[in-house]
């Protein structure tokens, strides 16, 4: 097979029949190779990933019906991304193809061109193998912080191959593309005025941008299957859809209640653990917890571990074997069976912990502008005299955390603030849980020494791709154990956090708490499947401040932070969105908020109502031994407190109502509250 351009090589090109000949032999015959290629390799692409999922994805008829939607998808990229090529065509000089200097330019950009098409379909693979879905705001997200992404790629891939093998794979196909005698005929067209060139080019202008005004990546009909969801879509279409598409307006895209009567069936919700509304709000959550008796105030290390699933536990799954620290642990705390994630993502999960509010929709608010100053844990503790620290073992301008963090009552310690002698070993996403542990361990040493309880905000890292850690330290090797081995690191390390704490003369005076951001997996054939949402969350007390037990009622991430001061038997004014899940004795099963971006569940005795662009509901009995959602009637009063809960958050978000309260305020509210 001969790589040469055909007129330069000595074998000739392969006659082409007369139709598809007389359609190249014109000026915009690049544009069409072009199409077709974008298009002949994304449908091999969705049949790769059908081939992947396997089993998951629904063989029916919708499985058609995705492919005939991705080849409209498909269709419509192709045509969008042909655009600067037809212009060009339009624009430069009408023999252009002629001039051996700009063949020779065709080819370099062909070339180039159809590896970089092969980059990102393995680029697709690889995004699929991880999350189950086509790319999505995270691949934007991981587009924007590079030197994470571009590491984390270096360190769990052999890049070199990858690339080698993607040149290698685009020179096969620009070969057979050149035998096939395609540009050949392209380059042989006649020449055309520049009117005529106007005129012929309209269609290929006009035809894509057509396309792209009809169809809309995020509004995909609703398959039954989720996974064949996917495959409808087209991944470079959905990769710019989600970038454009980064944050919804609930209000536009999501059913509604009246304002008033959203926040009249909220205050419902919220009221159901004792709170009491303070003073007159009707669009406001602000309420006061009054309790008797003297408040507890020890010290918090909150250890949030990255992709900590329920299913690695014993607690939760006897046959995993990779957490035998925290299954002893676990004896010892108070341990929530039924806790549940707000999101998929670690900017989710510290949305849900420290500010206590649902998922709205689009991306973490984190990540979003306007997020200063809003009612947090560590604000709150911070009115009681707490030292309260972010403590993240990577560089925390990822994902906005520094800015978040700092900005809400909490002092950022990171890998860029540390010493370098202080790290150890370190991948792309961050030091090693090891070190981590031990800088928290200095951070609550001066907090101890000066006299002042504190709360830390631990974030691990090392439960991610490329799943690397120390060796010699568990009985699995790093990297090629993969997430096995990280979870069996994590649970090592935490032990020994544990054991270096119980030596510090303030061990007894804190409460360790264990808790997950999100699960590590987030796919699945149904809208939200509910299994992956499903975290550890333990509470432990060395000093006995809080007793060991189970709690089995159902239990999301935003109730964490009122959980947690209601063991404390603290009273305050709050804007939290979560109950204090102990002392809830009102009508109705306990709750869990989980979405995923775009769509918005609430969850309660087995039933799901999720909310979805463009103004959708459905409602499904989930049945948590097979993992399926079968449809159900409406319940009406389920769909408005669903609603309630996602559009009163969207609504003080965007109305900067839920900001943070002084020690002055909450003063003033307690007063109030005492009065007769």
């Amino acid at each position: 097979m001969h790589f040469l351009p055909s007129h330069l090589s000595d074998e000739p090109p392969m006659p082409l029949p007369p139709l598809l000949n007389r359609t190249l032999a014109s000026r915009f015959g690049g544009s069409l190779v072009f199409i077709a290629v974008f298009v002949a390799l994304a449908t091999v692409m969705r049949v790769v990933l059908l081939l992947k999922t396997g089993g998951e994805a629904g063989w029916d008829a919708s499985l058609l019906a995705a492919f005939a939607l991705g080849f409209a998808f498909d269709l419509a990229a192709a045509g969008l991304w042909s655009l600067p090529l037809t212009l060009a065509l339009v624009i430069l000089p009408a023999d252009i193809l002629r001039r051996r200097w700009a063949r020779g330019c065709v080819h370099a950009a062909g070339l180039g061109t159809l590896s970089l098409l092969l980059f990102t379909s393995v680029a697709e693979w690889t995004f699929w193998d991880e999350f189950g879905v086509r790319f999505n705001f995270i691949a934007v997200d991981y587009l924007i912080y590079t030197t994470e992404v571009i590491g984390n790629i270096r360190e769990s891939y052999n890049l070199p191959a990858i690339l080698g093998g993607v040149f290698l794979g685009g020179a096969l196909g620009y070969g057979l593309i050149l035998r096939a005698g395609w540009l050949r005929s392209w380059f042989d067209a006649a020449p055309l005025a520049f009117s005529a060139r106007l005129k012929a080019g309209a269609p290929w202008f006009l035809i894509p941008l057509g396309l792209g005004l009809l169809l809309d990546a995020n509004h995909i009909p609703a398959f039954a299957n989720d996974h064949n969801r996917e495959l409808a879509k087209n991944g470079p279409w959905s990769f710019f859809a989600a970038f454009r598409h980064n944050e919804l307006d609930f209000a536009k895209f999501y059913p509604t209640l009246d304002g008033p009567a959203s926040f009249q069936v909220i205050r419902q919700e919220l009221a159901r653990d004792g709170s009491l509304p303070a003073g007159p709000q009707p669009e406001g959550t602000l309420r006061y917890l009054r309790r008797d008796g003297p408040e507890l105030r020890p010290n918090i290390i909150q250890i949030t571990v990255e992709s900590l699933s329920a299913e690695f536990l014993g607690q939760f799954n006897p046959a995993s074997g990779l957490t035998p620290e925290l299954d002893a642990l676990a004896a010892k705390s108070l341990v929530f069976t039924q806790f549940y994630a707000t999101g998929t993502r670690t900017d989710r999960g510290m949305e849900a912990l420290t500010l206590s509010l649902p998922p709205t929709p689009g991306r973490s608010i984190i990540k979003r502008p306007k997020n200063a100053d809003m009612f947090t844990l560590g604000s709150l503790l911070r009115t009681r005299g707490y030292d309260t620290a972010f403590i993240y073992s990577g560089y925390g301008y990822f994902d906005n955390m520094n800015a978040f963090f700092g900005n809400n009552g909490y002092r950022v310690i990171d890998r860029a603030s540390v010493a370098p002698e202080d790290i150890t070993f370190a991948n792309a996403w961050g030091a090693c849980d090891e070190d981590l542990f031990r800088w928290t361990l200095r951070e609550a040493d001066q907090a101890a020494a000066a006299g002042k309880p504190f709360h830390f905000f631990v974030m691990t890292t090392s439960n991610h791709r490329p799943f690397t850690y120390p060796e010699g330290k568990i009985d699995l090797p790093s990297k090629v154990s993969g997430r096995d081995g990280a979870v069996k690191y994590t649970d090592f390390a935490i032990g020994q956090l544990i054991r270096d704490a119980a030596t510090r003369p303030w061990f007894k005076d804190t409460i360790f708490v264990i808790v997950a951001d999100h699960c590590a997996e987030s796919a699945g054939r149904t809208e939200l499947p509910v299994q992956n949402y499903h975290i550890p969350l333990f509470i432990y007390a060395p000093g006995g401040q809080v007793a060991p037990g189970r709690v089995t009622q159902l239990t999301s991430q935003v109730d964490f932070a009122p959980t947690l001061l209601g063991l404390l038997n603290w009273s305050y004014a709050t804007r939290f969105y979560g109950w204090d899940v102990l002392r809830t004795p009102g009508p109705g099963p306990g709750r869990a908020l989980i979405g995923n971006y775009q769509r918005l569940g609430l969850y309660r005795d087995r039933a799901l109502t999720v909310l979805k662009p463009v103004r959708q509901a459905a409602q499904y009995r989930y049945d948590p031994a097979s993992y399926t959602l079968t449809p159900q009637a409406e319940d009406q009063e389920f769909r408005e407190t669903a609603i309630a809960y996602y559009q009163t958050a969207s609504y003080l978000y965007r109305t900067d109502g839920y900001g943070a309260l002084s020690a002055a305020r909450q003063a003033e509210i307690a007063r109030a509250a005492a009065q007769p």
